[in-house]
Formats: structure tokens, sequence, C-alpha cells
């Protein structure tokens, strides 16, 4: 690839945006995007990238705090010699865009102590405006940026690529994997390239995770085998290790502050909570509850962490969301009343023959939310108080979405 080249369009897309000519303007959607975010933010393209540093207990705390830190030896053994021999380097982040760990090439690395690209760092796209380790938290996927597509000018002679790495245990996001250099050394599979990286430590987090589940269920056996009635061992994240007395179950959602004593669980109902090595054994109470949950709270101000939460009669719990499972509670908060599977279809794909689709993903929903989500339409229950979060601006409710319902709200204002 020829930097020059490849520079020349960017810059008068650049040019073209900021003298207000949208026919020339030629940055890509996923760039223009995060220009849009980082201008309502806040950020000026003439101010420095400096930040202030964490300070050295505070990095090592974060390290030890993070999966991340258990599979460095992936991220960045074989990638820091790859990104040396290309002039370039390997910047690992937590999922507030701090920087964790670099290594790579010694030049480059001096380099970037001139942009405030070390330890302690912040990246995110609110302090540092569009740049891959950023961009790449806010949109929660791989994402390059090359030269003129960084927001603030300083960063024009660099160009990077980073892809996010999710905790295959609950789908957070723990941080990312960055590989930056200067804008000469540019290259068309830096993105596969951390994609890749991304990936296979996700993997190997899986396989740990395996293992903890082993583990605990060696210990969980024994115990549920004295017991009598419904009861199941699960890890810290809710996957379960052995279960007695009732179907096997999928991955169960738990609160925060889970703590030893009674509490009500959205699938379970009223259990009995006692602390486990690496987890909690869970006895299900046959009695009756304390009464069905009170509130639903649909949290869509931050695309990158969508929930939904839900006020029981012993405490609160929260789910994390898909995009396409908060498009279809979006739009049952908007029609109390109810949707049948068809209008359903209609509000997240203008089609109202795409029926099974909506019913294969509210079956999913309800695994979770079978208290407040009902059916014969599809509603959530009459009794419960239900609010919607709205992010700030209306432009960034599920940005990435083209549900029509969605869609409408977006362009309502």
């Amino acid at each position: 690839m020829d930097p020059d080249r490849a520079e020349r369009p960017l810059r008068r897309g650049r040019e073209a945006r900021a003298t207000g000519d949208r026919t020339q303007a030629s940055l890509r959607a996923e760039i223009g995007a995060s220009w849009k975010r980082v201008l309502r933010s806040g950020v000026d393209p003439e101010q420095s990238t400096e930040s202030v540093l964490l300070q050295p207990d505070e990095i090592e705390h974060r390290r030890r705090s993070t999966a991340l830190g258990e599979v460095m030896p992936v991220l960045g053994e074989g990638l820091a010699s790859l990104a040396d021999a290309a002039q370039q380097i390997v910047v690992i982040t937590d999922a507030e865009g701090r920087v964790l760990w670099r290594q790579g090439n010694p030049g480059v690395l001096r380099r970037a102590d001139d942009i405030c690209l070390e330890e302690g760092a912040a990246w995110s796209e609110t302090t540092t405006g569009t740049n891959a380790i950023g961009t790449a938290l806010a949109s929660r996927a791989a994402v390059q940026v090359h030269a003129s597509e960084h927001f603030v000018r300083t960063l024009q002679n660099w160009t990077c690529a980073a892809a996010p790495v999710r905790d295959p245990r609950d789908g957070r996001i723990l941080g990312v994997v960055d590989i930056s250099g200067p804008v000469s050394t540019v290259h068309p599979m830096t993105l596969a390239l951390v994609g890749s990286v991304a990936r296979l430590a996700e993997s190997e987090i899986r396989t740990g995770h395996l293992v903890a589940i082993d583990r605990l269920r060696s210990v969980a056996t024994p115990l549920l085998a004295r017991l009598g009635g419904r009861a199941l061992a699960v890890d810290v994240h809710g996957w379960p290790a052995a279960v007695i007395g009732m179907p096997p179950v999928d991955r169960l959602p738990l609160p925060k502050s889970l703590r030893p004593g009674r509490t009500w669980l959205p699938s379970l109902g009223m259990c009995r909570v006692e602390p486990l090595p690496g987890g909690w054994l869970l006895q299900v109470a046959d009695g009756p509850s304390d009464g069905p949950p009170r509130r639903v709270v649909l949290d869509l101000s931050r695309p990158q962490r969508l929930a939904v939460s839900v006020v029981g009669p012993v405490g609160t719990w929260t789910q994390r969301l898909s995009p396409r499972h908060a498009e279809l509670l979006y739009a049952l908060a908007l029609h109390r009343e109810g949707r049948t599977a068809s209008e359903l279809a209609e509000d997240v794909f203008g089609d109202p023959t795409r029926t099974v689709t909506v019913r294969a993903e509210i079956s999913r929903i309800r695994r979770h939310l079978a208290e407040v989500l009902t059916h014969r339409p599809y509603r959530l229950g009459e009794g419960v108080e239900v609010e919607v979060i709205h992010p700030e601006h209306p432009g960034d409710l599920l940005p990435r979405s083209t549900a029509p319902v969605v869609v409408r709200a977006r362009t309502a204002v």
C-alpha cells in the first residue's frame, strides 16, 4: 500500500467535512459516525492528546483485576515481535480505554510517548477523539483508523487498528488489542491480525473457564446428592456446574451483589444462596414467593452497554442485552398493550412475515424475563412499571439499528 496515495482521499474528506461540503466528504461510515460522537462530546481537533496518567499502583491493580492479564502471553509475545519487525507497537487497554500494557519497536515506543500513547493514558473517544482504541470500544467492533481519519490533528501521522476482546463468560468487553505505528507502516492485513488475536484471547479465556467449571462440579456434585428438592451449583458468572431435582438450565443472570441468604432470581423464583469455592449453591424454594417483580428499567443510554434491570420483591438484578433483544424490548415498551409476532416483525425487520425469527428471539429473552414478559400477545406485564432510559442525544438511540421502530424514534425529534 502506498501511504501517500491512501492519504489523499482522506485529506480531501476531512477538508470537505470541515467546510460542510457533504458532496466531497468521503469518510467511511464508521469514521463519520465516530466524528459525530466526538463533536458532540466537545473534543477539539487542535487539542493535545495528553491525559492524566494512572498511578503505577492503579495500573497494577487494573492488570490484576482483568482476565486480560491471564492471556497476555497470547496478546503480547507473538504479536509484539511482528509489530517490532513492522515498525509498530502493540497496545492493550482495559474497557475504559486506559493503556495497561504496550510492547513493540523501541523507536516507535519513544515516538508514542510524544502523543501520550503510554501506560496509564486515556484513549477513549471522549478524551482523544476518533482513534482505533476509543472507536473500537464505542462501536464494539474492530476498526482501522488511518492518518486523517483521526479527529485530533496531532494523530494524523499515525495509523492504528484495534479489536475489542469480549469475556466469553458474560459478554462484557474486557478491553482492546491495538497495533499502532507511523503512517508509513500502514498495512491492509493489520485489522485482520488484531481481530484474530482478539478471538484467540477469548478462546484462551473460554478454555480456562471450562477448567474452572469442572473444578466447581467436582466440589458441588456430592453436596447436591445429599440435598432434597431443587438445587444447582453455578459459578460467579451464573454458568451451571451441577443440577439436581430439575431440568438442566442455561446461564442464570445473577445480581451483581449476590450474597448468602434468600434472594429472588428471575428464572427460578425465591432461592436460598450459599457460597461455594468458585461459585454459589442455589436451593430453590418450593413455597410461595414474596411477590412478582414491580418495575422494569430498559437502559439504552449507552450503545456499548445495553441492559434491562428488574426490581423484584427482595432486590434488583440486571441482564445485558444484545442489540436485537434491545430492539424487541423497546418495541414492547412503546406498545404496552402488546404486540403480535407479526407486528413485532414489522417493528424490528420491516417485514411482518418474519414471525419465526421473532418467536425464537422472544423465547430467548423469556429465559431471563419470564416473570415480566408474557405472550398472546407479547407484552410486558400489566402490573409492572416500565421505564426506558434514552441516550442524551436522540441520534444515539441504538445507532447501528435499522429497525423501523428505532429509526422512527431517532428521527422524531
